[in-house]
């Protein structure tokens, strides 16, 4: 039941048919190219968006970790855990957000030899103003679907998900 029109993701699927591919794979690899380039284009779409606001993807993913944390705060060992980055990198992007005065970096009280990385009240003005950024973008997103589809879709995403994150951890 397609009811969308064609894209390019069904051109490389004929090719690959045309090609003599395996016909029972050819679904798993139209969700692969599209969920690559559905994920793709949202970050085109973020990173167009933020940038225009002077701010870049980065930035705001970092942010965002700060502003859940409790207190507004985290060891660099957090922030790159919930960025997903090496700590060279994240030493690096506190830096450049310190320097933007988003960020300070603060000894730990309860140990210290730990610092604390935690978001100014400029970095909160930042980060809330960012989010309504971002979530203007996803609601952009969020008008291609109904609510039902919208849960279907998130469901099946976190199945493949975990599926995934569990083969990463084998």
């Amino acid at each position: 039941m397609n009811t969308a029109p064609r894209d390019a993701v069904d051109d490389l699927v004929d090719a690959v048919r045309r090609g003599g591919g395996d016909e029972s794979v050819l679904g798993a690899k139209s969700l692969s190219y599209r969920l690559r380039r559905v994920a793709h284009q949202l970050e085109v779409a973020m990173r167009r968006e933020l940038s225009a606001h002077g701010i870049e993807l980065w930035e705001l993913e970092m942010l965002a970790a700060l502003k859940r944390a409790p207190g507004h705060r985290l060891t660099p060992g957090q922030v790159m855990a919930a960025v997903e980055l090496t700590s060279g990198s994240v030493t690096h992007r506190i830096t450049r957000l310190e320097a933007r005065g988003w960020v300070r970096r603060d000894k730990d009280p309860g140990d210290r030899r730990s610092v604390l990385v935690s978001l100014t009240e400029e970095g909160k003005r930042q980060a809330l103003a960012s989010f309504e950024l971002k979530t203007e973008i996803e609601r952009e997103i969020a008008n291609a679907l109904d609510p039902e589809t919208i849960d279907v879709v998130n469901d099946a995403l976190r199945r493949v998900s975990h599926h995934l994150k569990g083969k990463d951890e084998q």
